[in-house]
């Protein structure tokens, strides 16, 4: 269900992370036909530009709650890179940190 922002204009809503995606996969869908007009793609390719951006911000502020969210065994927060930049956590390598992490 789309929902109120504190970027949308009043009684606009924003789609969920989800409602957004799966747009955006229908109109690269659309787009990739070789019968759609050019006024009509330029159209499709600017909204879905802006869900694209919309994505992009959901998933920015979800790795920050991640980070937020990781915790030492001591309480101390501990950072690490997010995706493919991480390192195997401590469980993977079978090998705690010298801190205690726990995740």
């Amino acid at each position: 269900m789309p929902r109120a922002s504190k970027t949308a204009k009043p009684g606009e809503t924003v789609p969920s992370f989800e409602e957004a995606l799966g747009h955006l996969e229908t109109l690269v869908r659309e787009m990739e036909s070789d019968e759609i007009p050019l006024e009509s793609l330029l159209g499709k390719y600017e909204e879905g530009t802006r869900l694209y951006r919309l994505c992009e911000r959901r998933l920015d502020e979800a790795r920050g709650r991640i980070e937020i969210l990781r915790k030492s065994r001591n309480g101390e927060p501990v950072l690490e890179p997010f995706g493919d930049e991480a390192e195997p956590t401590a469980a993977e390598s079978g090998v705690l940190s010298n801190d205690g992490e726990l995740f």
